[in-house]
């Protein structure tokens, strides 16, 4: 993720902020500049401060009503959603307490999904625009519980649905132990999950389908059946050395999904450490390859041995730093080389995608 700054007072901004802390001007996020700015009223719409550029913005719709989002659209739209917003297909009821707030988690995540793909130069439209498009539900089980009243995460035909329980701390931590996870977010399972949606876009009908299973494995295995054996035998032994989790060694699309969606904790981690000029080179490895020093744009590097080797230095660092503080590594992941070879044919798939 960028850095961001006000562009009225030049403080520092996040992604998410609404209003700079420093000058108190609204900020907007533009999806298609993939720039935060500051901006100020005019005529009911809005003009970036202390810019000449003539285009004047609205606020998308789910801002107006409930304060969930901070994405801009340009006045000659006809839309009333954000680009963002536009890929929902149903939201939760926001009539029960608590929603609203496991949504705006929930949107928060979503948009940070969103921007990585639109860094990637990846398609992505609403599929109520296009029959290739991607559509989100946002789902709550039922009160009264029972198995046909549970939402299941998960993706099928462009359409990605998402338990908005996952929202919830608790019930997520919960989860994450129970399902032996290490590493259970709600980003997390947006990566994945569109790791599902872009395997059909990319991959299904492509000419790479033989490469990939010749990596991957073959995705005609009984998927049902497959899954029944991960969750009632477990992973096999020696999954550690062939897969990035082990409910990647469940079915060969679990494992692109779970590939996929760490390619872009990858690049997106490795894009916040250079913005904030992370250096680290620690004495006693190789400082060819555990260095930071030199410039990266992880999501457009055409090297990906060079991106493999700033990551390794990166998580040395990030788990050094969190076993400082007396928790538990922040990346619990080893990745062997068979684990690399996957990781870069999901590199070269988007930078094929991403360049036509």
């Amino acid at each position: 993720m960028k850095l961001f700054s006000c562009t009225a007072c030049g403080h520092l901004a996040y992604f998410e902020n609404t209003r700079c802390t420093h000058c108190g001007k609204t900020l907007g996020f533009l999806p298609g500049q993939l720039r935060l700015v500051a901006l100020e009223p005019d005529n009911n719409l809005w003009r970036i401060s202390h810019s000449d550029d003539p285009r004047r913005w609205r606020t998308c719709q789910n801002q107006l009503q409930h304060n969930v989002c901070n994405w801009m659209l340009d006045s000659e739209e006809n839309d009333a959603f954000c680009l963002a917003c536009r890929l929902n297909r149903t939201i939760p009821d926001l009539s029960i307490a608590g929603n609203l707030q496991l949504w705006r988690k929930l949107e928060t995540e979503k948009r940070r999904l969103v921007y990585s793909l639109l860094r990637l130069n990846l398609k992505i439209q609403p599929l109520g625009e296009s029959p290739e498009g991607l559509a989100f539900d946002f789902l709550a089980d039922q009160p009264t519980f029972n198995e046909r009243g549970r939402v299941l995460t998960g993706h099928a035909q462009g359409v990605i649905t998402l338990n908005i329980s996952e929202a919830d701390p608790v019930l997520r931590e919960k989860m994450r132990s129970e399902m032996a996870e290490p590493y259970r977010t709600v980003l997390g399972h947006f990566r994945h999950e569109s790791g599902h949606f872009y395997w059909d876009r990319l991959i299904r009908d492509s000419n790479a389908l033989e490469s990939w299973r010749s990596l991957f494995g073959d995705e005609r295995l009984d998927y049902s059946q497959a899954l029944n054996n991960h969750y009632t035998q477990g992973p096999p032994g020696d999954w550690p050395e062939r897969f990035v989790s082990a409910y990647a060694a469940s079915h060969p699309w679990e494992d692109w999904a779970e590939t996929w969606a760490h390619f872009l904790h990858i690049v997106d981690t490795l894009e916040t450490a250079h913005q904030f000029g992370l250096r680290t080179a620690p004495p006693n490895g190789d400082e060819e390859n555990l260095s930071l020093d030199e410039p990266l744009n992880a999501y457009h590097e055409p090297d990906f041995n060079k991106v493999f080797d700033h990551w390794l230095a990166l998580t040395i660092a990030l788990n050094s730093l969190n076993r400082s503080m007396g928790h538990d590594h922040a990346y619990p992941f080893v990745l062997t080389e068979t684990i690399k070879q996957k990781l870069a044919f999901v590199h070269a798939q988007v930078r094929y995608a991403g360049s036509e």
